[in-house]
């Protein structure tokens, strides 16, 4: 296990996420932007991305677990970040972020978000997505690239941007984690379904009580750490290249382009990358309400 003083030191650097060796052998990634229902702004997921590149550097740890602070795990995207891509140490080869019209726009989300999910999700050790209370949109991007989903008896899992003109968030594996018509279901309705639901569909590996969470997570990072290193990577590396021979990654990229034809629509039509009516119709039907 890493030593506080390293622990302290790397945490040090953070101001979006915390980086803890809980346990021998484990690194916990944890948001902590709670007040802000832990929004995903570009400085966090630079931050995420260098804490994952922390643990894999780090032949101590074998099993990654990411959490988040507060009621909820992510309520995705945060909207109101105006960080320019530019001032980040990009991870892609992806440049471009200021070009005109849908250019800039779209290489910024090959970068940020389809990038950053397709890295994480293809992380040479075991990971686990720890998750409470409210994932949505964006905020599925940070548990559908990990490994194993251990959620809370009240979290819950959405994806209501079809209400934005647009097919679905970045990361577009809706059809491998929920089934072609549950996916379908999620997309066209905007429906929030239950950890319960997710359980029997697959998508979740394990339902727990929300006062069991962190210990029950922590449990089985330490049993999967009790296995050689090698044999992880290797099923983990089996795994996903099943998924790729399905096709997986070639979905994925179709469906990127999709969402930005849905963009550069939105452009055409309002002058805005989105349906303005969008977001009120998101919050009214959250709030039990008829549009």
């Amino acid at each position: 296990m890493a030593r506080k003083g390293k622990q302290a030191n790397i945490s040090s650097v953070f101001e979006r996420i915390r980086y803890e060796t809980p346990a021998p052998h484990v690194a916990r990634v944890t948001l902590a932007r709670a007040e802000q229902r832990n929004a995903q702004d570009r400085k966090m997921l630079y931050e995420l991305d260098r804490a994952f590149r922390i643990a894999v550097a780090d032949d101590d740890v074998k099993v990654i677990i990411i959490a988040a602070d507060g009621p909820h795990f992510s309520s995705g995207h945060d909207l109101n970040d105006r960080a320019d891509l530019n001032e980040f140490d990009t991870v892609s080869l992806w440049g471009g972020f200021d070009e005109e019209g849908q250019a800039g726009m779209m290489n910024g989300e090959e970068e940020i978000y389809l990038g950053f999910c397709w890295r994480w999700r293809n992380l040479p050790k075991p990971t686990i997505a720890q998750v409470q209370g409210k994932v949505i949109a964006g905020g599925l991007m940070l548990v559908w690239p990990f490994d194993i989903v251990v959620a809370s008896d009240d979290a819950t899992f959405s994806d209501p941007v079809v209400a934005f003109g647009v097919n679905g968030h970045e990361f577009f594996t809706h059809a491998w984690e929920l089934g072609a018509r549950k996916a379908k279901e999620m997309l066209f309705t905007g429906a929030a379904f239950t950890a319960e639901e997710c359980h029997r569909m697959g998508m979740v590996n394990m339902v727990v009580p929300r006062a069991q969470l962190e210990s029950a997570t922590l449990e089985l990072a330490q049993r999967i750490a009790r296995r050689p290193m090698v044999g992880l990577r290797l099923a983990k590396m089996a795994v996903n290249q099943s998924l790729d021979a399905q096709g997986q990654w070639t979905a994925i990229q179709a469906a990127f382009s999709l969402h930005h034809v849905g963009h550069a629509n939105a452009r055409a039509k309002y002058g805005y990358p989105v349906e303005p009516s969008g977001a009120e119709l998101i919050r009214n039907e959250a709030k039990g309400r008829k549009a």
